[in-house]
């Protein structure tokens, strides 16, 4: 993304690089000019390589075929000495990587029944207090968190009760990690479903449904006290949740924007300036965003009980980079505006 002013941004496409396979994420890796991008061969197996920016092209540094086809990855809880990947395949299984000897997974576990559809980290990176952990989601209707530092076993497990249908978890986000204590699970699910479980009651805190899909959820920011959350959908609508005051009955406020005229895949804030979000759509665009905030974040109802306001969205940009989705995308936390995304 060029300068210029938020008020009209340029997009340009600096490097592209076609691949055959299909690509399911993209990560940035921490302090470099690299990323990982993992993915499914036409036989089945993972696809995980790591590319390095040059002047004209981009260029292939590693690459390792996988048993399984990789759906998502994060290093959101890795040390920064360390930058293990961590990653979620197809048959259920959630492991991490050192990439520069990526033969054999650093810590692996059969995390779920079924694939892994959605991962994110917290805890690494110097993001977040307290401990680094994994949030995993998947098609068994479970949403587990992990400690890779631990055995085995998830640290923490949320499941649908005894008789209730199973729904498949598209999304997870951790959020709310300002205090040692505090820790926030926001998932979405393939019925609409949001749910905000919190880690230090071991409840759901929250539920809400936004009547299609849940493609993507992210929290502005994990490390504050949670302040907003964007959860993306099929149909083409985005909703903007303001998460600084929940009221007993109204819940969270939240501002519903439509874009892509397709299927929204997901959203990903500016690590370098909370308001500002790129969302991903089918058609093969990004738009760019800006949260407005309101004048008065919070008002009284006719009871004296303090609930939310929600602000505006301005779209600030819109491109088309291809006919295919957007599936991934991801910021340069080292470099203001460089994005990288597979379509």
């Amino acid at each position: 993304m060029a300068a210029g002013g938020l008020a009209n941004p340029q997009i340009i496409a600096h490097l592209e690089k076609s691949l055959d396979y299909t690509i399911f994420d993209v990560k940035w890796i921490p302090c470099s000019a690299r990323f990982v991008v993992v993915g499914s061969h036409a036989r089945g197996t993972g696809a995980l390589q790591v590319f390095e920016m040059g002047q004209k092209e981009l260029m292939l540094s590693k690459k390792y075929e996988k048993k399984d086809a990789i759906k998502c990855c994060t290093f959101g809880a890795t040390a920064l000495q360390d930058r293990h990947l961590a990653t979620g395949n197809f048959t259920g299984k959630m492991e991490t990587w050192d990439l520069e000897k990526g033969d054999l997974p650093v810590y692996s576990v059969k995390a779920h029944e079924e694939i892994v559809n959605c991962i994110d980290g917290v805890g690494g990176l110097g993001v977040g207090i307290g401990a680094p952990e994994i949030v995993t989601g998947s098609r068994d209707g479970t949403v587990k968190v992990w400690d890779v530092r631990q055995d085995t076993y998830p640290v923490a497990k949320m499941q649908p009760n005894e008789g209730e249908a199973k729904r498949d978890c598209w999304a997870v986000a951790f959020g709310n990690t300002y205090t040692e204590a505090e820790r926030v699970v926001a998932a979405g699910y393939d019925n609409g479903d949001v749910k905000l479980f919190d880690l230090r009651t071991m409840s759901v805190r929250w539920e809400h449904n936004i009547k299609n899909g849940v493609c993507g959820l992210q929290f502005d920011r994990k490390d504050i006290l949670m302040n907003k959350l964007v959860a993306t959908s099929l149909e083409g609508k985005f909703y903007t949740f303001d998460m600084r005051v929940q009221h007993p009955k109204k819940g969270f406020p939240c501002v519903m924007e439509k874009a892509h005229k397709s299927t929204i895949w997901g959203v990903r804030h500016l690590p370098q300036n909370r308001d500002v979000y790129m969302t991903l759509g089918g058609n093969g665009s990004i738009c760019l965003w800006k949260y407005n905030y309101p004048k008065e974040r919070t008002k009284l109802d006719n009871d004296g009980v303090e609930y939310g306001v929600v602000g505006t969205v301005d779209q600030v940009q819109n491109v088309v980079l291809g006919t295919q989705p957007i599936s991934a995308f991801d910021w340069s936390s080292d470099k203001e505006g460089l994005c990288v995304c597979s379509g």
